[in-house]
């Protein structure tokens, strides 16, 4: 007896309503990245390792997946370090190429690899799968798409304030009320790190705080004591955990905190000018909110970050993020090139809309008219209506065997066919079709010559 055939963990088949639903996402956001001016790219689905490995800090690198090389490749490993049998010095030997982990990354690669042919700053945006080995749950996926914008060439803070418009934009036309834009600045959190003593742990220090929805305070505070954050650092960080007030409240107590750091205030400096702003310009349904817990744990970001939530009534990790990233390309060696950029977590987003039940309903129609079998003759002449329909932007189609009625109308409701045509012997001589809506079960009697006025 054959195995039944499975998927691996974390990945996903899609029927015909849910790529269509999808389908639906990504043309909204395609349609408002290119209203506010982004080109699309695309990059290869993998990179050489050495292009993704250690942009991501250390998290982030354990979650790459890496491809074996091609062939015998355990040939040109050396015994000794076989028999150590330590995966991370055996896979440099073993793995030369990498899945992409999100879409920045391969885009500063792009951006230095095609500089003599773009125009600064540089507006794109794509929209591709991305994959990570992390473990599968509720909204996390190991293969998944992100659909992001970025500029790069760019040090206006008008494009972080651009950024935010967008996020309002789209989830407005996908009627996605109650998102919450969440921002921070990387300057900030190097301010607080300054302060409390701890400059020399600001990835560790923000990796932990970027865990407090999760973990809450007291987690926060033992993985800091862990990472070797003094228990006095701690105690002075610890307000942050219970923020509160207007965003311009929390910003001047922020000013209190950071009075003697530089960089902190020239965070706060920053996040004023974005906040007042958009104060001037206005959000349709999005709320902005500045959260001084927001770290995100990526290591190329610089200045504002941003993280989405969705409505209150939904339990749903972030469904968008980004930021600024001053020096992203240097890496790849492309100096002094500042940029911005935001994701859109499609798949969460997806779960949101269908959770709060607002696709429209017109994605569950997979065809427009379908045409009924009653035998050789009439398919013919069913096939040249379908065809003249089809030249007209209506979705028509044949069914493809002449089975039993019960059978046939059976299938038009399994696909939420609104309407059905049916030609038999009488109608194919007198020239004439029949139409049925399918939910009132009313049908008329129609001049095959009036076929495409009746779908106009």
């Amino acid at each position: 007896m054959s195995q039944r055939p499975g998927i691996p963990k974390g990945t996903r088949d899609f029927a015909p309503v849910e790529v269509a639903k999808r389908t639906y996402i990504i043309n909204t956001i395609k349609k408002h990245f290119e209203n506010f001016g982004f080109q699309p790219i695309e990059t290869p689905s993998f990179e050489n390792s050495e292009t993704l490995m250690g942009k991501y800090g250390e998290e982030g690198d354990r979650l790459i997946f890496k491809i074996l090389n091609s062939g015998d490749y355990l040939r040109k490993v050396d015994d000794k370090i076989y028999e150590d049998r330590q995966s991370a010095a055996l896979t440099k030997y073993i793995s030369e190429k990498a899945l992409r982990y999100d879409l920045t990354v391969p885009f500063a690669r792009y951006v230095v690899m095609h500089q003599n042919e773009i125009d600064f700053p540089f507006k794109r945006y794509q929209v591709q799968p991305v994959w990570r080995a992390d473990r599968p749950q509720k909204g996390r996926f190991r293969e998944f798409y992100q659909c992001d914008a970025d500029v790069v060439g760019s040090n206006s803070l008008l494009q972080e304030v651009e950024f935010i418009q967008l996020y309002d934009a789209v989830f407005s036309s996908l009627k996605l009320e109650g998102t919450t834009i969440k921002m921070n600045n990387r300057k900030i959190l190097s301010g607080i790190a300054e302060v409390i003593g701890a400059k020399d742990k600001l990835i560790d220090f923000t990796v932990a705080l970027d865990k407090l929805d999760k973990i809450g305070a007291e987690g926060v505070q033992k993985e800091m004591l862990a990472k070797g954050i003094t228990e006095e650092a701690i105690a002075k960080v610890a307000p942050l955990f219970n923020f509160n007030g207007t965003n311009e409240e929390r910003l001047q107590q922020l000013e209190t905190l950071l009075k003697d750091s530089e960089e902190g205030l020239k965070g706060i400096e920053e996040l004023s000018f974005i906040l007042k702003t958009i104060a001037a310009l206005g959000l349709k349904t999005a709320t902005l909110e500045l959260d001084v817990t927001l770290a995100r744990g990526l290591n190329y970001y610089t200045g504002a970050i941003f993280e989405v939530a969705a409505p209150a009534q939904v339990k749903m990790g972030s469904i968008g993020g980004g930021g600024r990233y001053d020096d992203l390309t240097g890496v790849f060696g492309l100096k002094n090139i500042s940029g911005v950029g935001i994701s859109f977590g499609l798949d969460r987003i997806y779960l949101v809309l269908e959770e709060l039940g607002v696709f429209p309903e017109s994605l569950e129609k997979t065809i427009d008219v379908l045409f009924i079998n009653f035998g050789e003759e009439e398919a013919l002449q069913s096939l040249k209506a379908v065809k003249t329909l089809r030249e007209g932007g209506v979705k028509a189609e044949l069914y493809p065997d002449n089975a039993k009625m019960k059978k046939q109308m059976n299938y038009a409701n399994r696909r939420n066919v609104p309407y059905i045509i049916m030609i038999g012997g009488q109608e194919l001589s007198d020239t004439t079709f029949v139409l049925k809506n399918m939910e009132n079960g009313e049908q008329k009697t129609y001049p095959m010559t009036e076929l495409s006025a009746v779908f106009k």
